[in-house]
């Protein structure tokens, strides 16, 4: 899917989540975030100079199990081979998991839009689609 460098580079929301952690004890971890039109990108320090995990939007599947509790919204990511990842903000930033879930749709139109015009693009420049076109004429 290509994209201008305006729509790539575009910030949607930034800020700060808590990210649990993969192992044993499952820490609550704060991470720098940057939702941009493309991907999630998740860094361990405010000034975005450690090496940041990025979740392309191409591999998120949906954001699932939103809880509201009395300090924090939590919600999961499913990416595409259902891997959980398990977030939480506080309660008054509580519209991240909206505007990653609403990223994810606009991302998947968007893609379905350019793969639709390929697909078409393909038919018109493929042999034989003269000839389907005359053999419906009437």
């Amino acid at each position: 899917m290509k994209m201008s460098a305006v729509e790539i580079c575009q910030v949607l929301k930034e800020g700060e989540l808590e990210k649990r952690s993969d192992n044993l004890l499952q820490f609550w971890k704060r991470k720098t975030c940057v939702l941009t039109t493309d991907s999630l990108n998740l860094y361990a320090d405010s000034q975005k100079k450690s090496k940041g995990k990025e979740l392309k939007l191409q591999t998120i599947k949906k954001v699932d199990c939103v809880e509201r509790t009395g300090k924090f919204v939590y919600f999961t990511i499913v990416t595409t081979d259902n891997k959980e990842i398990d977030f939480r903000c506080p309660d008054e930033d509580s519209c991240w998991n909206a505007v990653i879930t609403m990223a994810l749709i606009d991302f998947q139109n968007r893609k379905a839009i350019q793969d639709f015009k390929s697909r078409q693009e393909t038919e018109i420049t493929s042999p034989g689609h003269q000839e389907r076109r005359l053999a419906r004429a009437p």
